[in-house]
């Protein structure tokens, strides 16, 4: 659309998990309607440690600081040592509010500080808005190819390429086939190279095989983990996130970022502090996520589509059964009346695949059982 003062620049391109109309259509065609798979959005209850937080008010009043509250960070400090065995200076950590303003502003942000290099590298399959990030900040956005078993291969990176890179992401458990990158490799490569490796890890607490992996359980220097209280905690609506690794980058963050006057809600950041010191409703949405994915792969199969369980995250990643994966979303829709993803949302290397959250409630998931046994019977 333009106007009579439009200068005809960037034209935003169409929001990538926008579910086409026609295909809403027939899910909601079934009685009962629709059931959305599509997305990752927290549909269980928020935990009775952050709503006991959310009834003080007085963190409403002043403005928050931007680096976070030294009751949160703290916070952040004590989850890195208990949970990733990680220890870590208040200083070495800061805020943010959600995870995805700081992935989609970090390049611009980096390009700044080093405007001599263009070009952000980040998985081929994976969270859009990394390619967005650096679309945003007038860079190159280059996809890096994953290996059999979805992890990033480092060895296929041009080195023209990583001369040139203002950072790498990584993605462990990744997004959106499930996969565990080697995080000790890429700290190496990024050292080596001279290169910020940001390592986007909101999946943590849903690891399946092994313990929960992090990129700073390899040292900080050169490094940033990125973490998200929306998964872990049911709180995608709060806003709540964090950053900490390598000093003289968080340093650079905290202080620009002060600047441009990103501050979490103080009631928001009381309750991420004390979600953050819970694992007890973790465990507990862990279990959720894991019996959904099982759940999901046994009705799956029901229909005729072979999904296996993720190494971590609570995505299936399936593979169309004749290649083409919008007969697989339509087929999805009209037969369970479930809306999933086309692989193409993460990159044109999903082509013949889907992916399908295991987000939904126990009540929508037997919805989704019983449309299933009625097709087999």
């Amino acid at each position: 659309m333009t106007s009579a003062v439009d200068p005809g620049g960037f034209v935003p391109p169409p929001y990538p998990f926008d579910v086409p109309p026609e295909v809403r259509e027939m899910a909601a065609a079934l009685p009962g309607g629709v059931i959305d798979l599509s997305r990752g959005v927290p549909c269980d209850p928020v935990p009775e440690v952050v709503v006991s937080a959310l009834a003080e008010p007085d963190s409403a009043r002043p403005y928050p600081p931007s680096v976070g509250t030294p009751d949160l960070l703290d916070a952040v400090v004590d989850w890195c040592s208990r949970r990733i065995e990680v220890s870590l200076d208040a200083e070495q950590v800061g805020a943010c509010v959600g995870t995805k303003e700081l992935v989609s502003g970090l390049p611009h942000l980096l390009r700044l500080r080093n405007p001599e290099r263009d070009t952000v590298l980040h998985p081929a399959m994976a969270y859009p808005t990394y390619a967005m990030g650096a679309v945003l900040a007038g860079c190159r956005a280059v996809p890096v190819p994953l290996d059999d078993e979805w992890r990033i291969d480092l060895s296929a990176v041009d080195e023209d390429d990583a001369a040139r890179a203002l950072c790498l992401w990584v993605n462990t458990p990744g997004n959106p086939a499930g996969g565990l990158d080697d995080l000790g490799e890429a700290a190496r490569w990024g050292r080596e190279r001279g290169v910020p490796v940001l390592s986007d890890e909101c999946y943590v607490e849903f690891t399946w095989s092994g313990p929960p992996r992090s990129i700073l359980q390899h040292g900080v220097e050169g490094v940033l983990a990125v973490h998200s209280l929306s998964k872990r905690s049911n709180l995608a609506g709060l806003r709540v996130g964090f950053y900490a690794g390598d000093p003289d980058l968080v340093w650079y963050l905290r202080e620009t970022r002060r600047h441009q006057g990103f501050l979490i809600p103080g009631p928001a950041q009381v309750a991420g502090a004390a979600a953050l010191r819970d694992q007890a409703h973790v465990q507990v949405q862990a279990a959720r996520y894991r019996r959904r994915l099982d759940a999901l792969v046994e009705i799956l199969g029901v229909v005729g589509v072979e999904a296996g369980m993720p190494e971590g995250g609570f995505y299936l990643w399936v593979e169309a059964p004749d290649g083409n994966h919008m007969s697989l979303v339509r087929q999805l829709a009209s037969e369970l009346g479930v809306l999933v993803s086309p692989g193409t949302v993460f990159g044109p290397d999903g082509v013949g695949w889907v992916r399908v959250a295991a987000v939904v409630s126990d009540d929508d998931l037997e919805v989704v059982r019983r449309r299933a046994d009625s097709l087999s019977n």
